[in-house]
């Protein structure tokens, strides 16, 4: 995980809602997360803030709060909404921000216990999520453009984990670089760039009674191929259930070739950046079962 550029404690947390959102400052407040980009806390029994701990993920949250008041009212899957806002001050450099809290756990590497049904349900939201964006739309120079041109990281992090690749899949890296070689061989996006989450992942989807039930961390939001989103159904789904998502959004040969293209480069990325995230791990290695 990157190192912190900014130390953020529950302390520091206090002292910014007091001097920005006083009415929330004497309310409970139990740190439950720290990711790469942000430190989350809970706050009382219904609120959560998300305070970021490198300086670049400041303009993601302040992606995120743009986005999600443009398009969460119309996403048919719980999503966070942004209730305060946090300003940068000479105390702390970044936009910060306080959102409901969201009952649920990370669906991880579990199984649901109806993937038919969620297939369908994540259909949906992807049916509302992927149209036409703004060209005001947050950039992204990591997602939403054509998978294809990841070609030298993906070998470069192929390498950086090549004993792991050679005892985990059989025919080792070779398999691994003919499949992304194969899968990368495909037409580009050709339509309008659409709305995308940019990191959908498993530890960014809650589930609760094992049913999906809210998408997360939406700081990687920008417009653009929405194949990089399709990419966790080879995690979510097995391959029925991967069919019945793909019917009902309507996707091509080749944007379900860019999906499952980006889905081997995430799990690449998965278990190369996993050594201290043992639930990534996880991710990645049902990954390679599935694609592999």
């Amino acid at each position: 995980m990157p190192a912190a550029d900014v130390e953020v404690t529950s302390e520091l947390v206090r002292a910014l809602l007091t001097s920005q959102h006083l009415d929330l400052a004497d309310l409970p407040l139990i740190e439950f997360a720290n990711g790469w980009d942000n430190v989350m806390f809970r706050l009382g029994d219904d609120l959560t803030v998300r305070v970021p701990r490198r300086e670049m993920a400041g303009q993601l949250v302040a992606n995120e709060i743009i986005a999600l008041r443009t398009i969460g009212s119309a996403l048919p899957i719980t999503v966070p909404q942004p209730l305060r806002v946090g300003q940068p001050s000479e105390r702390y450099p970044c936009t910060w921000v306080v959102y409901p809290w969201i009952d649920g756990t990370t669906v991880g590497h579990r199984d649901l216990v109806d993937p038919a049904a969620d297939a369908r349900r994540l259909g949906e939201f992807f049916v509302a999520l992927h149209v036409a964006a703004p060209d005001e739309a947050p950039e992204n120079p990591f997602r939403g453009h054509f998978i294809g041109d990841n070609d030298e990281r993906f070998r470069v992090n192929v390498e950086s984990i090549r004993d792991r690749l050679q005892a985990a899949v059989d025919g080792g890296v070779a398999r691994v670089l003919d499949r992304w070689t194969t899968l990368i061989d495909v037409a580009p996006h050709a339509g309008p760039a659409v709305w995308i989450h940019g990191d959908l992942h498993a530890l960014n989807v809650l589930q609760r009674d094992g049913r999906l039930h809210a998408i997360v961390d939406w700081g990687d939001v920008t417009s653009g191929d929405p194949a990089g989103d399709l990419a966790i159904c080879w995690t979510l789904f097995d391959a029925d259930a991967r069919a019945i998502l793909r019917e009902l959004v309507g996707a091509d040969d080749a944007l379900w070739q860019r999906a499952e293209a980006w889905a081997l480069y995430f799990c690449v990325m998965y278990l190369g950046f996993s050594a201290d995230n043992a639930a990534m791990d996880a991710v990645g290695v049902r990954l390679v079962e599935r694609l592999l």
